[in-house]
């Protein structure tokens, strides 16, 4: 009697012992994942602040063309500059006003063949095309970490440890085709 008590004690206790090392090992895993989705975001926060760079470059190269429409653009641009990018919806956000800024700034080129044509349009052209295939990179970076936090916050038993520590799933950083569709030159397609 007292063998089977030992030997059934000694079962629970290392269920326990194996459910407290999952437990603490999914805890680990969780947060590495967490870390990895915050460091892909921050390297997508560089990228966009270095293609802010960039169209500041071409605005005021824009300047010797069209000095008001360029001015208007360079102080919005460094208006945007100043904010950080930290969550998926900022991200929209940073690419809705990319997108009018550029714009504009196409527009202005348009007006001026000659801006076109110069040699100091063309390199920052090439840059900004750069720039935003590196925030296209950094972008398919974290959506991969986001799938793999998602899998483990979604898949049984990893889901009880997620919901039961507070993590969640990730929100997915969407490819904005308007503007692939709208500025092709920008990610060197043929319209």
């Amino acid at each position: 009697m007292v063998t089977v008590l030992v030997v059934l004690l000694a079962i629970i206790l290392g269920l326990i012992v194996i459910v407290a090392l999952y437990i603490f090992s999914t805890q680990r895993n969780l947060v590495g994942l967490d870390e990895l989705c915050k460091n892909a975001f921050s390297q997508i926060s560089v990228q966009l602040n270095s293609r802010w760079d960039a169209l500041m470059a071409l605005a005021q190269t824009a300047t010797q063309y069209a000095q008001h429409e360029s001015q208007t653009i360079i102080q919005t641009i460094q208006a945007r500059k100043q904010t950080n990018v930290s969550t998926p919806a900022e991200y929209q956000e940073d690419q809705s006003a990319f997108a009018s800024v550029f714009s504009r700034l196409m527009a202005v080129a348009e007006a001026y063949p000659q801006l076109q044509a110069a040699d100091l349009y063309k390199d920052t052209m090439n840059g900004i095309r750069q720039y935003e295939e590196n925030v296209r990179m950094s972008r398919m970076v974290y959506n991969d970490t986001a799938t793999k936090m998602n899998r483990m916050v979604r898949q049984w038993p990893s889901s009880f440890v997620a919901s039961m520590l507070g993590f969640g799933e990730k929100e997915y950083l969407k490819e904005d085709e308007e503007k692939k569709h709208n500025y092709p030159d920008l990610y060197g397609q043929q319209s």
